[in-house]
């Protein structure tokens, strides 16, 4: 008696395999494997910010999205930092849905220019399409990459002055 498997495979396209019933046991071990291997998706990379607006673009998108986690990797990781993305996290879960559709729906808004404070350092207002509340990001340049310094959200009442010019501000 013959037995007959289909398998599909990612890159070869469809394997057949024909055994005997003395065989059956280890078919079906080949048929696993290759199910395995066929099922096993290629890792998501969280794409990688190329300059500091994109890495605030990035973090905000993911927040609005509520896929916190991608926008810890957009985050400069410390335990401030972590503390603060936990409760917006916890606060995001707690809103309504259509609440949560009208984040998610949202285009990100750089109404003012951005405020480089050094080659390394950056602070821009944002807001988005929902809410249309502008308010501000620290961006900090660590090892060749641009990461947000999440808690600069929280260390000042109001958004940053829309230009450079400005000599009163509560920026740190």
């Amino acid at each position: 008696m013959r037995c007959f498997f289909y398998i599909p495979h990612q890159n070869t396209g469809v394997i057949f395999v024909f055994c005997s019933m003395r065989k059956i046991n280890v078919a079906i071990i080949i048929c696993l494997l290759f199910s395995l291997a066929a099922c096993k998706g290629k890792d998501k990379k969280v794409p990688q910010s190329e300059n500091n607006v994109d890495a605030a673009r990035n973090f905000l998108r993911a927040a609005l999205d509520g896929k916190f986690d991608e926008a810890k990797t957009f985050m400069l990781q410390d335990s401030v930092n972590l503390n603060r993305l936990e409760v917006a996290e916890r606060s995001f879960q707690r809103i309504d849905q259509s609440v949560k559709d009208g984040y998610r729906a949202s285009s990100i808004r750089f109404p003012a220019p951005m405020i480089n404070l050094n080659d390394s350092t950056s602070i821009i207002i944002y807001s988005n399409s929902f809410k249309n509340d502008l308010d501000t990001l620290k961006l900090v340049k660590v090892n060749n990459n641009w990461l947000v310094d999440f808690k600069y959200l929280y260390e000042h009442d109001t958004p940053a002055p829309t230009t450079n010019t400005a000599t009163t501000d509560t920026l740190r």
